[in-house]
């Protein structure tokens, strides 16, 4: 399994951006999905963004038009830009590595996790 390290989570103001990052200890070209998650407390963890080998991408319909998720094989870095935050995505947002299509997300790699906050 690869390792995860999260960054870029912090305190936004309503209507503000925030630029997540996921780098991976190895090579991501060939994982078959990364994506992004979060999970706010009481609440059951929540798939935000996929983005897979290829490039195709899949949002939740909560975040459609505002968070943008991309790869940079490279840099073994996955990326969430994420615009026009309300406090409703205000949670811990996890990066997760699918390595295989027949293994749910579920049982791949998990990064620690980075706060994300919206509030005036």
């Amino acid at each position: 399994q690869v390792q995860l390290v999260e960054s870029g989570g912090g305190l936004v103001q309503p209507g503000g951006s925030l630029r997540l990052s996921c780098a991976a200890s190895g090579s991501i070209a060939s994982i078959y999905a990364m994506g992004w998650y979060r999970q706010a407390p009481i609440k059951q963890r929540e798939v935000v963004a996929l983005i897979s080998s290829g490039g195709a991408t899949m949002y939740a319909d909560s975040v459609k038009g505002r968070f943008t998720i991309s790869r940079d094989n490279a840099k073994n870095t996955v990326y969430l830009q994420m615009n026009s935050l309300k406090p409703e995505d205000t949670s811990v947002y996890y990066c997760n590595a699918q390595e295989w299509a027949t293994i749910p997300a579920e049982f791949g790699s998990w990064g620690q996790g980075t706060q994300v906050t919206v509030s005036s």
